[in-house]
């Protein structure tokens, strides 16, 4: 082989040695920004530069590890931080520009690569590769804005209510109402009304459930629905649920209240259960479905087949029996369905769908869907509590789901909802929360349901209206 060729060979050699030094120094310098932004600029950049991004970076590092510390030992606060629009502003600011910075450093450290000066193959591979992270860490960092930006909105469009209530006799009560405002109805009348009576210190729960056809409830004195009411609601064909609907019509009669159909319901369900009512949540039954699928279903023992549809329309289907997870029409409809029974065993399957989603919407379902179930939340849910308290609540729900969640219900035979005595419901209630804070575990769930299974649906729902573990009977 002449000299020449030997030189030439050489010489490849070299460039080909050369081209892939170059080429690792440029790989190395985007997966140093990648795991330590800043560093490839204080190798071979603007040092100036690189330490005031190292910096950032630690900083970002130490407040993660502050804020997974904080939910460790104070959840309390981090659920202060989660719910505060300030925070949140500044959060969704501060990785607004974490995204941005940390994409030009990634475009930074391609530069510091020279790749005009690399081979076509490897100028093509470092673009790439420097073009799939900036759209990994800055997309991620900028849509993690966009869901705080989410968050602000739901909690200002939902919780827009200032008036703090403190707890009555230790308790949280809240009422809860689901109502349907669709098409051939008249007004909003709630169809599901319930107390969830919280236990302010460890979020033991009892639910209340009042009938929609509660015939005569009373007001207290001095109020303005008692004053046309003193003998309870006793119109022709005036029920429970029907007080939001004849409060909205008569608005003049509440000069200055800007809800005085929830006023009066709140009124009238306070005297007749003896608990101070602190706060609303009202569920639009359009807007529930969604967020049942939002949440990726809700597993629920369904005891028989429910029917979709009836009462004025043909039925269309059925919630088929067993233990399975319902998607959003198929939990609706096991909650509202009553052609096949009474409502009496529809405020069963209701307590039933609120048990399934207290234990089954844990922290990190809700994290992984929030965008979902702020757009399906703000369609469905209207509350007068305020953002200030969302943190206590939040806490109080965690809590909750370790605990036993008892239920009692203005029902027969215990009440005639026609001719009810609300000495004996007032009685009922307070027997009830005094046994939740003193009773003890009710023993294995699975085997209790096998047990009631076989039974008729009218002691299905007899066990699940008056229990002291809503889990162990649905």
């Amino acid at each position: 082989m002449s000299t020449a060729t030997w030189t030439a060979a050489g010489h490849d050699s070299c460039a080909a040695d050369s081209a892939r030094v170059m080429f690792r120094r440029a790989l190395t310098l985007v997966l140093m920004t990648l795991l330590v932004p800043g560093s490839a600029q204080l190798v071979m950049g603007s040092t100036r530069v690189g330490r005031l991004a190292v910096r950032i970076w630690l900083a970002v590092l130490v407040s993660v590890a502050l804020l997974m510390a904080m939910a460790f030992f104070n959840r309390g606060t981090v659920f202060t931080l989660a719910t505060s629009p300030t925070f949140l502003w500044v959060a969704r600011a501060g990785v607004t520009i974490l995204g941005a910075g940390w994409a030009l450093l990634f475009l930074d450290a391609w530069r510091l690569g020279s790749p005009l000066d690399l081979r076509r193959t490897h100028r093509l591979v470092m673009t790439g590769l420097s073009s799939a992270m900036c759209v990994v860490t800055a997309g991620s960092l900028f849509f993690s804005a966009h869901l705080m930006a989410v968050q602000q909105d739901f909690m200002a469009t939902v919780f827009g209510s200032n008036v703090v209530s403190l707890a009555d006799a230790g308790r949280y009560n809240v009422l809860l109402l689901g109502g349907d405002s669709g098409d051939g109805r008249v007004g909003l009348r709630p169809d599901s009304l319930s107390v969830a009576s919280i236990d302010a210190e460890t979020g033991r729960t009892v639910l209340v459930g009042l009938p929609r056809n509660l015939a005569d409830v009373p007001f207290p004195e001095g109020s303005v629905m008692h004053e046309q009411f003193p003998h309870g609601f006793d119109c022709e064909g005036c029920y429970l649920n029907g007080v939001n609907t004849w409060a909205e019509d008569h608005k003049e009669l509440f000069p200055g209240v800007k809800e005085p159909g929830m006023t009066a319901t709140k009124q009238a369900i306070e005297e007749a259960t003896g608990l101070r009512i602190n706060y609303y949540a009202m569920v639009n039954l359009a807007g529930f479905e969604s967020l049942v699928d939002a949440v990726g279903g809700v597993r629920i023992h369904v005891p028989e087949d429910v029917p979709i549809g009836g009462i004025g329309a043909p039925v269309t289907g059925y919630v088929k029996a067993g233990t399975r997870v319902l998607d959003g029409k198929e939990t609706l409809w096991f909650a509202r369905s009553r052609v096949a029974n009474n409502d009496y065993s529809r405020m069963a399957r209701q307590k039933c769908v609120m048990s399934a989603m207290l234990q089954q919407l844990d922290p990190r379902t809700v994290a992984f869907n929030v965008q979902q179930i702020a757009a399906s939340s703000k369609q469905m849910l209207s509350t007068d509590l305020p953002r200030s308290e969302l943190d206590t609540f939040m806490e109080l729900a965690l809590q909750a789901r370790a605990a036993k969640v008892s239920a009692v219900s203005i029902v027969p035979p215990a009440i005639d909802t026609y001719d009810p005595d609300y000495d004996k419901v007032r009685r009922m209630v307070d027997k009830t929360i005094a046994r939740s804070e003193s009773s003890a575990a009710a023993g294995d769930g699975s085997a209790r349901r096998k047990r009631l299974a076989a039974k008729p649906d009218k002691a299905r729902a007899a066990a699940v209206n008056a229990t002291k573990d809503l889990s162990s009977v649905c």
